[in-house]
């Protein structure tokens, strides 16, 4: 089961990255404005924001299993769409449908906890955690082959058929869990959320484009202010809420929160940037100028890495804690960076430090979710891993607008073109090591087993019997 559900993640960050080696072609290749074709990544980003913690919280409910099929029903799907189309209004409504894969990972984390003994929940969820990096890290350099040398829609063909072995795979060997949440879903609270973060995320990814201070933006920040306002009023007085705000404030359970959406912005600005420096011209005086197909070879080592790399921090995880665990992946992070700003002109500099970057995000990826189990009830574990999913992506949303605000401001002429500068980038890298600094001081002020909120008896006993699980 565990490989079959890990097969699910990295195909969720596969369909997530597929189409960035696309979007410099698809206005030619779909008659569309460069500002449409950008909501291929933007629709599925709203789309995996909403509907993560509202997948979560109807599989406690009504089955994870049940409803992590749906969800990769409608990832399938809409890799079937983009395969026979090339009008951009069908295609940013197929990405959006991807968009629900997002919901793979926390559904599958809480599926291990409720199925594996638990001596092989640490190393189980580890893995599951780090598909993210991982189907990133080969999705790009696949997609790029493809591009290059085949009808740009043959990798949504070959994507569907992925997407179409995933979902039989899953109803074929996954089983469904026992434990449900009782009382109804909370319909009121799940389209309050979901307005809230359309607003926040359109403001926050759409920010460079439509301008910091344009009405719609400003128009957008503070709506989402106020609706999300109105969420948590809501929130508190239902009898079932989707998002348990109690719990969710509780220093256990908000500090793992926190750190993942650090370490969601800190883990993004490596990706983001590598890409478009190795690929810069060499007029630049640091650009290598490398293809497409081979930008993307550069981001392989690391997905070697966080495979290799996800048992042991399960191993870690279970001598240190997840605590120590994250901690330990936040200095990595760090460190990833100063070798970034050190030295960003040779290729092999370039892959160690997006390979140590590559180790920190792997251990705390994988530290996260233990974090979460250990704090949450059984009966909230996919919500709960929902919500700190949510939070890596609004990191990441947040890393690509301030990635591109630095860069935009950080450029020169070459070619007739403007570039940014080395030192825009030098400056992005800055920017998410400190973010990975802010990372470690939330993973180090984490509350011990022994402190903070109590843990149910069910949760003691499990800890007791799974050493990942304790100390955390």
């Amino acid at each position: 089961m565990v490989p079959v559900l890990a097969f699910g993640g990295i195909l969720m960050a596969i369909m997530q990255t597929v189409v960035v080696p696309l979007l410099p072609d698809l206005p030619r290749l779909t008659g569309a404005s460069p500002a449409g074709v950008s909501w291929m990544v933007t629709a599925t980003l709203l789309a995996g924001a909403v509907l993560t913690p509202v997948l979560g919280r109807a599989g406690d409910m009504y089955g994870k299993r049940r409803v992590l099929l749906i969800a990769l029903g409608l990832m399938t799907f809409g890799s079937l769409l983009c395969s026979v189309t090339s009008d951009i209004r069908l295609l940013i409504a197929a990405r959006a449908l991807q968009g629900a894969a997002a919901a793979v990972v926390p559904l599958s984390i809480s599926i291990l906890r409720d199925e594996l003994p638990p001596h092989r929940t640490g190393s189980a969820v580890a893995m599951m955690s780090s598909t993210v990096g991982i189907g990133a890290a080969f999705g790009l350099p696949l997609a790029a082959l493809i591009v290059q040398y085949a009808d740009w829609h043959v990798m949504f063909w070959a994507t569907t058929a992925l997407g179409a072995l995933g979902l039989g795979l899953a109803w074929w060997v996954v089983r469904e869990s026992p434990i449900r949440s009782p009382g109804r879903f909370d319909f009121t609270g799940a389209a309050g959320l979901a307005a809230g973060l359309v607003c926040l995320l359109l403001a926050v990814s759409q920010g460079g484009q439509w301008g910091w201070t344009s009405p719609a933006v400003l128009g957008l920040a503070v709506a989402s202010v106020v609706i999300l306002a109105g969420w948590r009023w809501q929130q508190l007085r239902a009898t079932s809420p989707l998002v348990d705000l109690r719990l969710a404030a509780s220093p256990r359970v908000a500090l793992p929160h926190i750190a993942a959406l650090l370490a969601g912005f800190a883990f993004y600005a490596n990706s983001l940037v590598t890409a478009q420096l190795v690929q810069a011209p060499k007029e630049t005086g640091y650009g290598l100028g490398l293809s497409i197909v081979a930008s993307g070879l550069c981001l392989l080592p690391s997905g070697i890495i966080m495979l290799l790399l996800s048992p042991v921090s399960a191993r870690i995880s279970a001598a240190r804690g997840p605590k120590f665990t994250l901690a330990a992946g936040a200095v990595l992070l760090t460190l990833g960076y100063v070798l970034r700003i050190a030295d960003s002109r040779q290729l092999w500099a370039i892959i160690v430090g997006a390979s140590v970057v590559a180790s920190g995000t792997t251990l705390a990826y994988s530290a996260l979710p233990t974090l979460i189990l250990r704090a949450v009830p059984a009966g909230q574990t996919a919500s709960a891993n929902g919500v700190n999913v949510l939070m890596r992506t609004v990191g990441q949303a947040t890393c690509s607008a301030a990635v591109a605000a630095i860069l935009i401001h950080h450029t020169a002429p070459i070619g007739g073109l403007q570039i940014p500068t080395l030192h825009g980038y030098l400056i992005a890298f800055t920017m998410a090591g400190g973010v990975a600094i802010l990372a470690f001081l939330a993973a180090v002020s984490i509350p011990g087993g022994r402190r903070g909120t109590p843990t149910p008896p069910a949760q003691r006993s499990e800890a007791a019997a799974d050493p990942a699980l304790e100390g955390a």
